[in-house]
């Protein structure tokens, strides 16, 4: 009967450690529903730009960057269950076959061993648990990494998307700005011709016209690379960039509120602080854990064995072995390793209450600039989009002048290319606008604070 009981133990002892997720794990893949909710996709369809969110839906589902953040907490809670083993017993079962002979024998016999054993170590002061509640932390800390990873990068695909759309206007204005120069350069040139002015001004008016076609190569440049960019991070091969549509920057609508404060809620929200706080936490416990190595351990040994000379007959009690054992082990000299590791411990607790405190001084700054960007940017934009105003109506009096002949055609174009330098600065202005408001988004961690 107690070879039975050991038995039952034995194999209970198995099928409770192969039902465990040490041995049978699902993956935590992080779906679209949670990602959404990462990145607060309402916030982006408040934008009121179908393109746009189509490049947002694209850039969760392709992005590289995103897929590795969720391996990354898929590997952590791996190696969570790596340090949950060791609160559950190990079991395993072998076959020994083997061919003796005893000695003043000439004849040989055969014997098979079929042990199966199960080792158990008491977690009596709860050391192995604050190891794996430690992990438990760390996992958290990673899931908020990954959530810091998604509002980043949708942030950087918006950013990227806008200033593709002002360099399209960009583009078109400095396009009319080469028009007029050539035409002001032609007139100077049929003008110096004809002694109406200096060498002097016609080769200013070249050099005016060669400066804007460069500029023109740069804005086609740099939106180049912004699409090769938008590409990454929608997860498209650059290939395609050709094919990328946008909204026309004249059909941009500000539809989002400059907030007066931002909460301090909002600020213990971001994902870098709750990460900084669940560090904090996960090294006070790997602390409790180091200093309970010092105490003894306590484990249960659990063997049975069948055993018998002939392979084919069936195994029964008579021939099995079996053990239960106990022993408790307090180390008495270790070289000075555990003393080492809770002095470890410690340091790493004290690395990541500073690093707590400037991530909390960190996000209290990094709201503060991006909602006084907001603000100022917004102020230098109307200024701006005042003084495009006085431009053009500055302009229309000059067509009136010069449909009166009053003033010359190069005086015209030169009065024109003053406003659309000076829509130039509108578009750019604009642009940070829209720039600042995805900053503030960054910042406060996808909130809603409009």
């Amino acid at each position: 009967m107690k070879v039975k009981k050991i038995i039952s133990l034995l194999l209970l002892l198995f099928f409770t450690s192969i039902q465990n997720p040490v041995f049978a794990s699902k993956k935590q893949i992080t779906d679209e529903q949670t990602a959404y909710s990462y990145v607060n996709i309402g916030w982006w369809q408040e934008l009121n730009d179908p393109i746009l969110m189509d490049y947002i839906i694209k850039t969760i589902q392709n992005n590289h960057d995103l897929k590795t953040a969720t391996l990354k907490v898929e590997e952590t809670t791996e190696n969570k269950n790596l340090v949950r083993a060791k609160e559950l017993p190990s079991v395993g079962i072998g076959a020994v076959p083997a061919l003796y002979k005893l000695p003043g024998t000439t004849n040989s016999d055969g014997l098979i061993s079929l042990p199966l054993f199960a080792n158990y170590e008491l977690d009596l002061f709860g050391k192995n648990r604050d190891k794996t509640k430690a992990m438990d932390k760390l996992i958290e800390a990673m899931r908020q990494n990954e959530r810091a990873s998604y509002i980043s990068t949708v942030s950087a695909t918006g950013s990227t998307y806008y200033n593709i759309v002002k360099l399209d206007k960009l583009i078109e204005i400095q396009k009319d700005i080469i028009n007029d120069r050539k035409k002001i350069y032609d007139l100077m040139e049929i003008s110096n011709e004809q002694g109406l002015i200096s060498t002097a001004d016609t080769v200013n008016a070249q050099k005016a016209y060669i400066r804007a076609e460069a500029d023109l190569s740069d804005l086609i440049k740099s939106r180049e690379r912004l699409l090769n960019m938008l590409a990454v991070l929608t997860g498209e091969t650059p290939e395609n960039k050709a094919d990328f549509k946008r909204i026309s920057f004249d059909e941009l609508v500000i539809n989002k509120k400059i907030p007066d404060f931002i909460s301090s809620e909002v600020i213990e929200n971001r994902p870098d602080y709750l990460a900084s706080e669940l560090m904090l936490k996960k090294t006070g416990l790997e602390i409790r854990a180091a200093k309970k190595d010092f105490l003894p351990t306590f484990n249960i040994l659990g063997l049975i064995s069948f055993n018998s000379t002939k392979y084919l007959s069936a195994m029964n009690w008579t021939n099995s072995i079996a053990l239960l054992a106990g022993n408790a082990m307090l180390p008495l000299f270790t070289g000075g390793s555990k003393i080492a590791n809770l002095k470890l411990q410690k340091n790493k607790y004290n690395q990541a209450i500073e690093t707590y405190k400037k991530t909390y001084l960190t996000s209290v700054q990094e709201v503060n600039d991006a909602l006084c960007d907001l603000k100022l940017d917004n102020e230098k934009y109307l200024k701006t989009l005042e003084s495009y105003e006085v431009e053009k109506s500055d302009f229309k009096f000059t067509q009136m002048k010069f449909k009166e002949g009053i003033i010359s055609n190069l005086d015209l174009l030169q009065k024109r290319e003053s406003m659309l330098t000076t829509e130039k600065l509108v578009t750019t202005d604009r642009t940070d606008y829209f720039i600042n408001q995805i900053g503030l988004y960054k910042a406060t961690a996808a909130a809603n604070v409009n």
